[in-house]
């Protein structure tokens, strides 16, 4: 149980909930034990006030969740997450900017995040990328700094497919981490994803996770 937990960032990225959904999310992410809890950058010091002493890191997303941001903004939006208390930040790169081949805005992009001083995912939003594409994403990212590349914000029209998510891992060679992301709602799914390479999983569904495995493990 502690080692499924450990990959999975609690998630709650919906734009109309509550502070008491926030910090339901940060009580569950307590009691199961989840690396951390995902949250947007508005809920950072709430989160870190909850989660303080209990291990449970705080992510929080930045230029979210179009990446279309000028970089300078993206920066900014790091810093102020960090000095709120963010552990680790996933930034959607600048697509548009990868689309048009502008490959020297999208190493400015990421590595004015990495700035910020913590670990960065980098979003590639791999449902608008190519193959070819999405193995160049991932070495941009690793040029810039990046900890992790990550599948998609769960606000595209596709989310992780594992085919991404083993090309990813082929990609980066090591050199950083890969964390799927994006209609993972099954321990089937994610364990799917786990065996394609990923190091990490986002989902909104973790309880939903947990406990099927804790079923699956009482029988």
């Amino acid at each position: 149980m502690e080692a499924l937990a450990r990959i999975i960032d609690h998630t709650n990225l919906k734009p109309h909930q509550p502070a008491s959904a926030i910090i339901r999310l940060c009580e569950e992410a307590i009691k199961y034990g989840f690396i951390g809890v995902c949250v947007n950058p508005y809920w950072v010091r709430l989160c870190k006030e909850r989660l303080r002493g209990s291990g449970v890191k705080v992510v929080t997303v930045i230029g979210f969740p179009l990446g279309m941001v000028k970089s300078e903004v993206k920066a900014y939006e790091a810093s102020l997450a960090v000095d709120d208390g963010a552990d680790e930040l996933d930034m959607v790169m600048n697509i548009g900017a990868f689309k048009s081949g502008d490959y020297e805005t999208v190493l400015k992009d990421i590595r004015g995040v990495v700035e910020a001083g913590v670990p960065v995912k980098v979003i590639l939003e791999t449902c608008y990328l190519t193959r070819e594409e999405i193995v160049k994403a991932c070495e941009i990212a690793v040029e810039a700094g990046a900890s992790y590349v990550k599948t998609s914000t769960g606000f595209g029209p596709e989310g992780a497919k594992v085919e991404h998510v083993r090309l990813m891992k082929e990609a980066v060679g090591g050199r950083a981490k890969v964390k799927a992301a994006g209609g993972i709602r099954t321990l089937k799914q994610a364990m799917e994803m786990v065996e394609a390479g990923a190091d990490r999983i986002g989902t909104s569904s973790g309880v939903k996770i947990m406990e099927e495995y804790l079923a699956l493990n009482k029988k």
